[in-house]
């Protein structure tokens, strides 16, 4: 009689072990707590798979380029400038009444010559910028009696002198060249360049190649409308000239 007894007790305790074993599984705490590691290993594994977003380059406005022969006054460094646009006013009195001043402004760049003035009533003929002037030897001391009007009111302007090598020589003998230093010594942020010796050389062999003609030769002076024409075309991707006189305009 014990054994079957004994033996319906061991039934009886594996019953009751699968019953447990069934009621915990499908415990709600149990399945949830599964699922959330579950979830959580696949979450791991597919923010693994995502590809990293690369970062934005940074973009940076370019320097502008060096241009070669012409040199500040005092540090002797190249000018770096660049232009999309330009407008490249004459000093002629052609403009006079035409009312093109706000669309010369309306360029990148305001190229002028030596002492023309934008002030005194001209500015809706000529324009009020000034990006570049380009001012010849024989014009230093006119821009100097109109220094309120062309240098201490100047900005940004970058001013480019020329002149023969007699006048920009730096051994102390330069009239010019010492004139263009004690006027960056006062106005200490006045952009004061000149045009080299190696420069000028380049601009008589372009002359002789445009014209035919050598410039020592045949005793010709180049004009500050050729240099500044040709400085325009350096500096600039697109010219457009005002008050520029056709070639056979005094025939």
């Amino acid at each position: 009689m014990k054994t079957p007894r004994r033996h319906g007790v061991a039934v009886l305790l594996v019953l009751l072990m699968c019953a447990s074993y069934f009621l915990l599984y499908n415990h709600p705490s149990f399945t949830g707590s599964s699922r959330d590691a579950n979830d959580t290993h696949v979450g791991q594994q597919e923010h693994l798979r995502q590809p990293t977003e690369a970062a934005p380059a940074r973009t940076t406005k370019p320097h502008p380029p060096a241009l070669q022969g012409y040199l500040g006054i005092i540090d002797h460094k190249p000018l770096k400038m660049h232009c999309q646009t330009c407008s490249l006013v004459s000093s002629s009195g052609h403009l006079i009444g035409g009312r093109r001043g706000e669309e010369i402004d309306k360029a990148d760049c305001v190229i002028r010559m030596n002492d023309a003035p934008t002030a005194r009533g001209y500015s809706r003929d000529v324009g009020n910028r000034t990006s570049l002037r380009v001012i010849a030897h024989s014009s230093v001391q006119r821009v100097l009696r109109n220094r309120n009007e062309l240098l201490n009111s100047s900005g940004d302007t970058v001013f480019i002198f020329w002149g023969p090598s007699m006048y920009m020589r730096r051994d102390g003998k330069g009239l010019v060249y010492n004139n263009l230093r004690l006027m960056k010594q006062v106005l200490p942020k006045l952009k004061v360049y000149i045009v080299s010796l190696q420069r000028m050389l380049q601009f008589d062999e372009l002359f002789k190649k445009e014209t035919g003609k050598d410039r020592r030769i045949s005793k010709s002076w180049l004009s500050t409308g050729w240099f500044t024409m040709t400085i325009a075309l350096e500096l600039c991707d697109r010219v457009n000239v005002y008050g520029m006189v056709a070639p056979d305009y005094c025939r």
